[in-house]
């Protein structure tokens, strides 16, 4: 099989928030370097920065600080984040909007005083969501497209990464393998530096908030080029995905979460208020409380005709709720739903990984030239992620990520020779369904989703995740059996639906492992059969790495660096998370 050869500088994979922003930083740092990015769909149309509503949580107003932003943040992670890196994230923060308003060009709401708007986010201690209406991220991917596009950095769209690719003397990164979707033919880059940022996304679930095409890639080829990956039990499920029934694409998208900050109430199918019956926060307690509270709701069958409860937004004004959230009330709209005058049915949907690649604050790697930022990293958010640091930290570790490789492609970069062997088993890999005769792979996907949802989904016990085990297994098995038509290989959707399963069954597989592992609950991981947090003192986080295929896990140490539970850097307050 022919392989055309190019060379860059720096290649980044993703145009996410992270993507971008480190395009743009290692150009601005460095006009002369190469700056190549790829992405597997259309630049500023996929991906899930793009898709942020709700805002962006950053310590500006009187009051707020990087302290108290940062205790939220190992609270709300139930003290297993990586501390430097969540000091980095808060500090960044504010550098970052800066640098977003300033630089960039994004329009913010305002306060009369001309202040940042900030909105309330649940599990945080002050309002510090700067936000664009309900439309935050649209606004800042449309603005860091402008500002790459206005620099001399390359763009290869529909450009599918399949195989990250080691130098031949094991030095470190050599390149990427593609798969160019447009003509169907096999690509390497090398670059003197990689950045990964694929978004990850965790659609191997019933339902989940990302794009179909989010299909944890990037953790697949990171675990297949031997990085090792943590948290990867922590998936975080959305309270309030919009539940549209079986004839549209938009069940499972977010309905944001300033909908129960700013007084949305959640109801059940009796017309109940519930959410005070599992937490003394209501609506506004953490993702993962209300979620499971909706789950118990659904399980206990008080719900509405198609299996969800409802929120209602009408009692805080329709014209009020239309003007600040019209992205929301015209999405329900889309939909045949009244946000703003009447109720809409929602349902948890998977919506962020917590767990991802290891790195380290400055975007690198264990793997020399390799650096990672974005949904494709763990260890920034621990067991939850809150709401309005998402997009911070593909921001944020973005833009040090790009500086970071501009600097190590000044002092050491150098482009290295490719292992040719890996390139030609990616080849092989990719090449494999075509071996077989074709199948009905959607049916596989959804089957993969229903096993996850119901296995391995918000409430989790031993029994049920040793046969969501079993299940995956029998999935990738079955996969291996089903092939797709060998004929025009330019734009094979088929082809790439049965790679993109074969991420999600691989990564599905970790999840499990990840979460069988863990005997204790917290945050996004809740085992009913070991409801309690155990010792915050003697925390362990997962690792994963993969050895001949087969996955291998080791529970490693929280390091304590900056505070310890039941410390805080809060004068008067103890760092004692709430359940």
């Amino acid at each position: 099989m022919q392989v055309e050869n190019y060379k860059t500088d720096i290649l980044v994979l993703g145009t996410g928030g992270a993507g971008l922003f480190a395009a743009l930083h290692a150009k601005k740092a460095n006009p002369s370097l190469k700056v190549t990015v790829t992405v597997k769909g259309l630049l500023g149309k996929c991906g899930c920065t793009r898709m942020v509503q709700g805002g962006y949580n950053v310590a500006l107003a009187a009051g707020d600080s990087v302290e108290r932003h940062f205790m939220d943040t190992i609270e709300g992670g139930k003290w297993l984040p990586r501390q430097d890196l969540a000091w980095r994230l808060v500090e960044g923060a504010v550098e970052r909007v800066r640098e977003l308003e300033n630089e960039i060009g994004c329009f913010f709401d305002r306060n009369p005083d001309g202040s940042l708007h900030s909105k309330a986010f649940a599990g945080q201690s002050f309002d510090r969501t700067v936000h664009k209406a309900d439309l935050t991220g649209i606004e800042i991917i449309n603005r860091l497209m402008e500002q790459v596009r206005a620099l001399d950095v390359e763009e290869l769209e529909e450009y599918r990464a399949i195989e990250l690719i080691p130098a031949n003397d094991g030095s470190g990164i050599s390149g990427v393998l593609f798969i160019d979707m447009r003509t169907g033919t096999y690509r390497f880059i090398q670059a003197k530096a990689v950045l990964l940022a694929t978004g990850a996304g965790p659609t191997m679930y019933r339902y989940h908030t990302p794009s179909g095409d989010k299909t944890c890639d990037g953790l697949a080829m990171a675990l297949r080029y031997g990085l090792k990956l943590r948290d990867m039990e922590m998936v975080q499920f959305h309270p309030t995905g919009l539940l549209g029934g079986p004839d549209t694409r938009m069940t499972g998208t977010v309905l944001e979460e300033g909908l129960r900050g700013a007084g949305g109430y959640l109801l059940n199918g009796d017309g109940e208020r519930f959410m005070t019956n599992y937490d003394k926060r209501g609506e506004r307690a953490t993702r993962d409380v209300v979620s499971r509270g909706i789950y118990a709701e659904m399980r206990a069958k008080r719900t509405g005709p198609m299996g969800g409860v409802y929120i209602q937004m009408s009692h805080l004004g329709p014209e009020k709720v239309a003007k600040t959230f019209p992205g929301m009330v015209n999405r329900c709209k889309d939909c045949g739903f009244d946000l703003a005058g009447g109720q809409v049915e929602v349902v948890p949907t998977a919506h962020y990984l917590m767990g991802g690649v290891e790195f380290n604050v400055d975007g690198s790697t264990a793997s020399p030239g390799l650096f990672a930022a974005g949904e494709d990293c763990g260890g920034v958010h621990g067991a939850n992620r809150l709401g309005g640091n998402g997009v911070a930290n593909s921001t944020v570790f973005g833009g040090i990520a790009g500086d970071s490789m501009a600097a190590y492609v000044a002092k050491e970069g150098r482009w290295r020779d490719p292992d040719k062997r890996i390139i030609l088993r990616g080849i092989e890999r990719a090449e494999y369904p075509f071996s077989k005769a074709p199948g009905r792979i959607h049916e596989l996907r959804d089957a993969l989703a229903q096993t996850m949802w119901d296995d391995v989904g918000v409430l989790r016990q031993r029994e049920a995740m040793e046969h969501g085990l079993q299940a995956v297994a029998g999935h990738r098995a079955a996969l291996r059996d089903i092939g797709v038509t060998d004929g025009d290989r330019r734009y094979n959707v088929t082809w790439h639906d049965w790679l993109n399963l074969e991420s999600l069954v691989d990564i599905s597989k970790v999840i499990t492992v990840s979460a069988l592992a863990r005997e204790n609950s917290r945050g996004a991981h809740f085992r009913e059969d070991f409801p309690e947090p155990g010792d915050l003192h003697t925390s362990c986080y997962t690792r994963v790495g993969a050895q001949d295929g087969e996955v291998q896990l080791e529970m490693v140490p929280v390091s304590f660096d900056i505070v310890k539970p039941g410390e805080s850097l809060i004068e008067g307050e103890a760092g004692i998370p709430q359940n």
